[in-house]
């Protein structure tokens, strides 16, 4: 008898085991297998998209379409196709390009190379920024002075979207002051704009979180210790990052993650010769083949970049991981009323910009083209003589509307996938390592760029947090000694389920829902912007930004009002996830 205890639990602990690593494994093989099907999944016939592709004027006749399959063993059926895909790729052939008929790989990965160089700039200056931004606190703490930084530079630095701070960057450095080469990729000059528009928005987000982290560090009593014992400054500040470090490399994770999906923005402002770009590009084309491969890439990087994270984790906490002897988490800190400030005046000042264009048209062009500011139309008018003013204030609606509906489908997909955690591993961390720049790809691959799409994207990657945030509470809630006795006691599981866990649960994951939605709508507004989201003539934020770069310098107003909102709505993200953050909800 006590040889078999012992036995049951080791089978047990192997079970619990093996079940995460299959989940992670199929929800894996599940997206290779959906890249590869997207030709057949689009609903389009691949080979008329080839022919209109490759000819415009040539008649679609079966005759043509027969050689087209033929010729590219298109007639073998999805399934078939997808072995042979798969099997090329496993010998380094990822099909042709549908528009050029050249091989995909080679150009896709002298495109990653690219795109990996812009990342490690990128990371550099987000490493730089981020010192910056923390050597304040480390001072005080050296001195025995422990305060948490306003985080005020970081939370500004934040509040701008890759895309956004791209196009601002390009705006003043390039078309105003000539400092810089605004397109392109032919030297270390242009590298530095986009680098700083891909890395400062994580560097401020990175400061942030290492400057609260060191400063809940420096308040602990080994560090005064150390002080007394003559311990060098150097040897307590490294000591402190090895003791703050690990708590924050999966935001750290993250934040690699989301250089993956910024760097596709950024190389669309720039003009840069990236991987990013040339996914876009091949979505756009629907050159499906380059779609494949560059999607693929892209989902590797992030995967291998959220990987890295967790290895430097475990390397960090060394013995302390094997052990189970891993540091405390920081106290939660208490929210004060003062937080509420910044979102408070960033919404008033939207809904004063909302209610103040919602009554003008957003689609008459009945003003001159890129006519100026006046008393009659306050903001101006863009490029076809529409009303900026009506169009930012319809795209607010627009846009937010958007947003409300995927957080209420994210929250009860979170919700649903949260209750079974372990069948759940898989597709979370999956899910959190895909950018909505690369749900949006995949996602216009099957059914096109439109508002519908860049909802099914954002969704498709925004419940993966929820998802996280319910699967904690629900280990904490079954922890719980009334809840543990129930079974004893009878209970089945549906009442288990809808008497204690379910009402224990809700309320924190629908506060945390609504706390996300200003995100969302900047997410929603990313895709609009590089042209997966909403079509024209919509009034939605990303578009209008978009539809107003080619004309920053002869009418900068048409680029720098709707840039406007989207800082107000950054603001407001930002602000609400520092107020997340000091609830410990996991990210």
């Amino acid at each position: 008898m006590t040889t078999a205890i012992p036995l049951r639990l080791w089978r047990s602990l192997r079970i619990t085991a093996f079940i995460p690593l299959l989940s992670r494994l199929l929800t894996l093989a599940g997206v290779v297998v959906l890249v590869g099907l997207l030709p057949w999944l689009s609903g389009r016939d691949p080979a008329l998209s080839i022919l209109r592709a490759r000819s415009a004027e040539q008649e679609a006749t079966p005759e043509a379409l027969a050689a087209i399959r033929a010729q590219l063993g298109l007639d073998l059926g999805p399934f078939e196709k997808l072995q042979s895909w798969l099997m090329g790729l496993l010998h380094g052939d990822a099909g042709n390009s549908w528009i050029s008929g050249a091989p995909v790989l080679p150009g896709m990965l002298k495109s990653a190379q690219v795109s990996l160089t812009l990342m490690t700039f990128g990371m550099l200056v987000a490493i730089i920024t981020a010192t910056l931004i923390c050597l304040p606190v480390v001072r005080r703490g050296l001195r025995g002075q422990v305060s948490r930084s306003s985080g005020a530079i970081g939370a500004a630095l934040t509040a701008l979207p890759e895309f956004l701070l791209a196009s601002i960057l390009l705006v003043v450095f390039a078309a105003w002051l000539n400092w810089l080469p605004p397109y392109g990729w032919r030297g270390f000059s242009y590298a530095i704009l986009p680098a700083f528009a891909l890395g400062l928005p994580a560097g401020g987000l990175l400061g942030r979180l290492f400057s609260d982290g060191l400063a809940a560090t420096f308040s602990e009593r080994w560090v005064a210790t150390w002080n007394v014992a003559g311990f060098s400054s150097s040897r307590i500040i490294i000591a402190a990052l090895r003791r703050t470090l690990p708590s924050l490399m999966p935001q750290v994770g993250m934040v690699m993650v989301g250089l993956t999906g910024g760097a596709i923005a950024v190389e669309q402002v720039f003009s840069i010769p990236g991987l990013g770009r040339a996914t876009l590009g091949a979505a756009s084309a629907q050159d499906l083949p380059a779609l494949q491969t560059g999607i693929l890439i892209l989902l590797i990087i992030a995967i291998i970049l959220g990987s890295l994270a967790n290895i430097g984790r475990v390397l960090l906490l060394g013995r302390a991981f094997q052990l189970g002897a891993l540091p405390v988490a920081h106290s939660e800190q208490r929210i004060q009323r003062r937080a509420w400030i910044v979102p408070v005046i960033a919404m008033l000042l939207l809904f004063v910009l909302i209610a103040a264009g919602i009554g003008r048209d957003p689609f008459s062009s009945a003003f001159m083209r890129l006519e100026s500011p006046s008393l009659a139309l306050p903001l101006g008018a863009d490029g076809t003589g529409r009303d900026i003013l009506a169009r930012v204030a319809h795209g607010a609606l627009s846009t937010m509307g958007m947003a409300t509906v995927v957080v209420f489908f994210s929250l009860v997909i979170g919700l649903l996938i949260g209750l079974a955690p372990k069948l759940a591993t898989g597709p979370i961390e999956i899910t959190k390592a895909t950018p909505p720049t690369i749900a949006g790809l995949i996602v216009a691959g099957l059914i096109g760029p439109s508002a519908s799409g860049a909802i099914i994207a954002v969704t498709a990657v925004a419940w993966a947090p929820l998802a996280a945030h319910t699967a904690a509470l629900v280990a904490e809630v079954k922890a719980q000694p009334h809840v543990r006795i129930t079974p004893m006691l009878g209970v089945g599981h549906f009442r288990l389920m809808s008497r204690y866990i379910l009402p224990a649960v809700l309320g924190p994951v629908f506060r945390h829902a609504m706390l996300r939605l200003p995100g969302v709508a900047l997410a929603l507004a990313a895709l609009g912007f590089l042209g997966l989201g909403p079509r024209p003539p919509s009034p939605e934020w990303g578009l209008i930004l978009a539809e107003g770069m080619p004309y920053i310098e002869r009418a900068p107003w048409a680029v720098l009002i709707p840039a406007l909102a989207l800082i107000l709505l950054s603001v407001l993200a930002v602000s609400l996830s520092s107020i997340v953050g000091l609830r410990k909800l996991p990210r």
